[in-house]
């Protein structure tokens, strides 16, 4: 900062002169400065160490991506093994109600052609019980 106007070229209020005010303004700025740069130094130090642990940081979540997408395609393979798994238990299901349809059928068959016998067998409790056969 330089001084345009003629101003007081004596003393000031403290009886110093201005070139030695305007030095020691000046040496202060210096000193502020240099306690600035310090700052500056020191913040960019911790900011080195930030960024080489973010580096580090990185690289895990890069790893895990990777592990991620290995994982993703074993899920799709599992997924895969399963939909034919579906579609053979559906053939078996198919199977088994046509096999449980015939045995129904049999069984209808059977009861059909008992039925006659137990008729037959009810009449004969009957008469052995009209007899005093069967007690």
């Amino acid at each position: 900062m330089v001084e345009t106007g003629t101003g007081n070229r004596g003393a000031d209020q403290d009886g110093r002169p201005p070139e030695r005010q305007r030095f020691r303004k000046l040496a202060q700025a210096a000193l502020n400065a240099d306690v600035t740069v310090e700052q500056v130094e020191v913040i960019l130090a911790d900011l080195g160490d930030v960024l080489v642990d973010m580096n580090k940081t990185i690289g895990g979540l890069d790893g895990a991506i990777d592990n991620l997408g290995d994982t993703m395609s074993r899920l799709t393979g599992t997924l895969d093994q399963v939909d034919a798994t579906v579609i053979a238990m559906g053939d078996v299901v198919g199977r088994l109600e046509r096999v449980v349809g015939r045995v129904e059928a049999l069984v209808a068959l059977g009861e059909s052609a008992f039925r006659p016998l137990g008729v037959l067998e009810s009449f004969g409790r009957g008469v052995a019980t009209r007899l005093n056969l069967l007690r």
